[in-house]
């Protein structure tokens, strides 16, 4: 397809395609070049904006690292409650489950699993 300029379309995008990639990479260039430049972050760290963006993550960092510490100092007084209190729980844990799972394989139809004979079995 022809377009008013005379040139295909296709031929068109690639064209524009390249433009976008070359103009992509002259901004992130000049980006790269004001962001090194000293004088720049100077102004910019003084900035309103910047001040209250820095102000935002050190209050969210605080916040997390008060919540860690809260958090580990809960698991520490759960491990450390009375004496094998922990232990206890997991012995009585294991206990119900092997309990339960024997009474789900007598209740379970059929022959347990491992006491079928295979084609290659003795009579």
């Amino acid at each position: 397809m022809w377009s008013v300029v005379g040139r295909r379309r296709s031929e068109s995008k690639a064209a524009r395609s390249g433009f976008r990639v070359t103009l992509r990479m002259v901004l992130r260039r000049l980006l790269a070049i004001l962001l090194h430049s000293p004088q720049l972050v100077e102004r910019l760290s003084e900035s309103r904006p910047i001040r209250r963006a820095a102000q935002l993550t050190a209050f969210a960092l605080l916040q997390a690292q008060l919540r860690g510490q809260d958090a580990a100092r809960r698991l520490r007084g759960l491990a450390a409650g009375p004496a094998g209190s922990l232990g206890r729980r997991a012995a009585r844990f294991k206990d119900i489950f092997t309990k339960e799972l024997r009474r789900g394989l007598r209740e379970r139809p059929g022959p347990p699993p491992g006491s079928q004979r295979g084609p290659g079995a003795n009579p």
